[in-house]
């Protein structure tokens, strides 16, 4: 069984040159990378609670993660300039692709009455971002080691200039849409 990556070299980006009426190949849209961003709840509370977030989001995406800190002090929130507060992972290439076939077969059909994800979740410029809330629902995690329920996000980058042709991109290789 050929990758995603293959077929979309082959057979998605013919179809998307047809569908869209674009002339020149190298005009179609693709994605560009997937980020895989979690903010820890208790971060500021225990140190650990990152480092098991950190562990939940390297099995997920099958890297290592990034800490991401605070860009500003909220006094109210106890928060100063420069806490790790969360995790960050950009994926690209072929771990992108892998990510993005395992998601669309495997991870969203695993839901409880699962219909489709929703097509307002485009930002303008043909990225679309989908949220988690909690990460048992990937086959990697042991649900019986998890004490906290932890949500994220996966924003899926892409070239397209629009939202049209972002969901164009999308449906094509394999984003299940609500009809």
């Amino acid at each position: 069984m050929d990758n995603l990556q293959a077929r979309f070299k082959k057979q998605i980006t013919v179809n998307l040159k047809k569908e869209l009426g674009i002339k020149n190949s190298m005009a179609v849209p693709s994605l560009s990378k997937i980020v895989v961003n979690m903010g820890v709840k208790d971060a500021l509370l225990d140190k650990k609670n990152l480092e098991k977030a950190a562990v939940i989001l390297s099995q997920v995406t099958g890297q290592k993660p990034k800490w991401a800190t605070a860009k500003k002090s909220i006094s109210s929130f106890k928060l100063r300039e420069g806490d790790k507060i969360g995790l960050v992972v950009t994926l690209r290439g072929k771990k992108m692709y892998d990510f993005f076939e395992r998601l669309t077969s495997i991870v969203l059909p695993r839901f409880r009455d699962f219909h489709g994800v929703k097509k307002v979740s485009f930002d303008g410029n043909g990225n679309y971002t989908l949220g988690f809330t909690e990460s048992t629902v990937f086959p990697e995690i042991d649900p019986g080691k998890i004490d906290k329920i932890q949500g994220f996000e996966v924003s899926i980058v892409t070239t397209a200039k629009d939202d049209k042709k972002g969901f164009a991109l999308l449906k094509a290789m394999g984003m299940p849409f609500v009809k």
